[in-house]
Order: C-alpha cells, then sequence, then structure tokens
C-alpha cells in the first residue's frame, strides 16, 4: 500500500496530468490501495528546487552598519568588511534560520552556501556547521569556504589568482572534496581564470567535482577565445553557476552606453552541452538589497536579462534550477521516477511557462514524502462593470467551436 497517491500532477514538458505514488519516502510504483490521496489540480510538480550558490552568513544585512547607497560590487565589500566586526555566531545563525525558512516555503530543500573565511574566529563558519547540525535532514546544506579578501580575480597579480586557484584545486584533490569558486566576476576581459580552473579540473582528473561560479568577465571575450575556452569546460566536465540577480546590478559599473549585461555566455554554454545552474547569490545584504530566496525569481530574471524568452528556452530554465544544480551538488536518488526520494515541488501553476510569469507560489513542497510548506490560494477581485469579479490570471482554456 502506498503512503501517499498524488493525484493530477503535470509533470514537466508533460501536457497530461499523471498519479505519483510515494512509500517510504520515496518515489514509488502505482498501486491500487493508498493511504492518503491529494488531489494537485493539474499543478507542475518538479523535483524539489536547488539553490547552487547564496551567501547564507551575510542573509538580512542590508543597512548594516549602512546601506550601499552606489549600489557597486567594491562599497559592499567594505560594508561587509565593517559588518563582520559585529559578527557573533549567534547573530548569523538568528539571520540564516529565518532565510531557510524562506528558501523552504518557496520548495528549495537543497542549498550550496558560500561562506567567508577571512574572520580569523571563523564565527561565520562555525556557525553554519552547528545550524547543518541543528536542521538534521529537514535541509540539505553544503558549506563551501569563500576567501572574500582573496578570490582570484581580486589578487595583486594574474599570477597569484592562478596560484589561489592551483592551490584549492591541490587541497580538494587531497581530501577528495568538490570544488566551487568565485571565478572572474568582473568586466575584465584579461580576468581569465576559469581557463585554469579547467586546466587543473582535466590534470587532476576532477571532472563533474567543479563549479565555477559567475565567471561574468566571458560576457567580455573576444568570440575566437570563448569559443575554445567553452570547449575546454566541456571537456573538464565542469559545472557553472550564473546569478542573474546580482551581476544584473553589479557589472557593468564602469562602462558608458552601450552598458554590458555583464553575465556569463549562459546560452553558448547550454549549446556546447555545459551544465549551467542558476543561483539567487544574495538575499538582503550590501550586494543586493531585495530577493526573498526563491530561485524562480532568478530564472524569471535570466529570461529577461539572458534573453532566454524561447517557448523550449523557459523550459531550460526549469531545469536550471532542479536537475542542473543537483548534479552540481552531486545529490543522489533526486529526480522523478521511482525509487528517487519524494523531495517534490507542486507550483501553482500547471506549466513552466506560467510557473516562470506568474513567479508562481509553492502550493505544495514535500520532503521525503511528507508536507514541510504550502501555499493557500490567493483570491483576486476587480470591480468590473460596477460588479465584483474573480481574476484569473491563467490564460482561459479556448472555448469550444460553435458547428
Amino acid at each position: 500500500m502506498l503512503d501517499l497517491l498524488l493525484h493530477g500532477a503535470r509533470l514537466p514538458g508533460e501536457t497530461e496530468t499523471r498519479e505519483i505514488g510515494i512509500k517510504d519516502g520515496l518515489i514509488a510504483e502505482l498501486e491500487p490501495e493508498a493511504r492518503q490521496t491529494m488531489d494537485l489540480g493539474g499543478a507542475l510538480v518538479t523535483p524539489a528546487l536547488v539553490e547552487p550558490h547564496i551567501h547564507l552568513d551575510a542573509v538580512l544585512t542590508v543597512g548594516e552598519p549602512r546601506h550601499n547607497q552606489t549600489g557597486s560590487l567594491f562599497e559592499g565589500i567594505a560594508i561587509w568588511a565593517e559588518r563582520v566586526q559585529s559578527l557573533t555566531v549567534e547573530d548569523v545563525k538568528q539571520r540564516v534560520r529565518t532565510v531557510l525558512r524562506w528558501q523552504l516555503a518557496n520548495g528549495v530543500q537543497f542549498v550550496r552556501s558560500h561562506v567567508d573565511v577571512c574572520d580569523p574566529e571563523l564565527k561565520a563558519v562555525r556557525a553554519l556547521v552547528e545550524l547543518r547540525q541543528e536542521i538534521g535532514d529537514q535541509m540539505t546544506l553544503q558549506l563551501v569556504a569563500f576567501p572574500q579578501q582573496g578570490i582570484p580575480h581580486f589578487e595583486l597579480t594574474r599570477e597569484y589568482g592562478v596560484d589561489s586557484v592551483k592551490f584549492a584545486f591541490a587541497l580538494a584533490s587531497n581530501k577528495g572534496l568538490r570544488v566551487d569558486i568565485h571565478c572572474d566576476e568582473t568586466d575584465d576581459d584579461h580576468s581569465r581564470f576559469v581557463e585554469t580552473m579547467a586546466a587543473e579540473t582535466i590534470r587532476l582528473g576532477m571532472g563533474g567535482r567543479v563549479t565555477a561560479s559567475h565567471t561574468t568577465a566571458m560576457h567580455s571575450y573576444n568570440n575566437a577565445y570563448a569559443y575554445r575556452l567553452i570547449n575546454n569546460l566541456k571537456r573538464a566536465n565542469m559545472h557553472m553557476v550564473t546569478n542573474p540577480l546580482d551581476n544584473a546590478t553589479l557589472q557593468g559599473r564602469f562602462d558608458g552606453y552601450p552598458i554590458r549585461r555583464g553575465h556569463t555566455r549562459v546560452k553558448e554554454l547550454l549549446a556546447a552541452g555545459v551544465n549551467v545552474c542558476i543561483g539567487h547569490d544574495s538575499v538582503m545584504d550590501p550586494w543586493y538589497p531585495l530577493g526573498y530566496g526563491d530561485p524562480l525569481q532568478s530564472a524569471f530574471v535570466l529570461a529577461h536579462y539572458g534573453q532566454m524568452s524561447g517557448h523550449g528556452e523557459l523550459r531550460t530554465l526549469m531545469d536550471m534550477i532542479t536537475w542542473n544544480p543537483a548534479s552540481a551538488l552531486g545529490l543522489e536518488k533526486y529526480g522523478l521516477l521511482p525509487g528517487c526520494r519524494a523531495d517534490l515541488c507542486a507550483f501553482a501553476a500547471p506549466s513552466e511557462m506560467d510557473a516562470i510569469r506568474l513567479i508562481a507560489p509553492r502550493k505544495l513542497v514535500l520532503r521525503g514524502g511528507k508536507i514541510v510548506a504550502r501555499t493557500e490560494p490567493e483570491r483576486t477581485t476587480v470591480v468590473w462593470d460596477e460588479r465584483e469579479e474573480l481574476v484569473d490570471f491563467l490564460k482561459p482554456a479556448p472555448k469550444p467551436a460553435v458547428v
């Protein structure tokens, strides 16, 4: 007997609804009986959303100790250096607990957070390690050591930057760990450390375990160099993370008109078969004052910012917040097939396009087959011809032809 049977689920890329059976926390083959049944009413169902790039230690610090008046990357770094002086373990944990709840409500169950390790007391690191123990299996939290003051493109020379990349790879290779580096987050077309990442990945046989985050300088590379680089990234089997919310606002700050968009070459990377993911990056911190931890909002921005409004491209955007980052994080038993963990997300929309268009609420979120979040449907009315009418933001179904 199934523990739960979901009726009326619409899976990505499909037009008809189907049933999903859940047993012992896993997606199971359908059986005649179930202890509980639920009707999703045609809602789009995906695996749990995956956040591949966020800085949880900095969340909810916007305006502390002062606001970023220029909105620039460099002023944000300066403000964070001031805020770090008052950082405590409990301060970090309290803020992160709030945002983790926001993420779970948005269907996010797997999170990779970069953590600043420049503080000699490692307060943020200790806070997030403790919090990972505290939350247990409620969410999955991966932590990345992030040297805020020593990322490759901020080193004094290119040679120092190359050394820092090689140091990180040697350490990860020795420990059997994954690598995720903030790389080439600049408009400078001479910043080319991601090629060093690709070379080290190939040399050390670390394909599938390496992620390059941001790589916004790629937007400014000449096409001949970019073509060679992208093919090497594919050869290295690297993962890429683009962060459209932050980089849409932080990049191009030195430009007159036209102002560069300053994100990585998403379409070219995807066309070459490179795994590209969407990250949120910041939630109300010195670099980005907005956001509420929703990957769908990031996907919505990239649809415009990356000119990914084609019908197939809109579906790809959903892959970039589910299957693609799941691969980058090395998640097991992830998906919608029998035997996968029943970590699911049901949207208040019937299709990928509608989910992105409306940034649709998460109707239901399941973790191991158990309901961990739900959003009640909103009710919006207008007064039209002096009558109050209910508004439905979904496209009306076509009326049958009159014969």
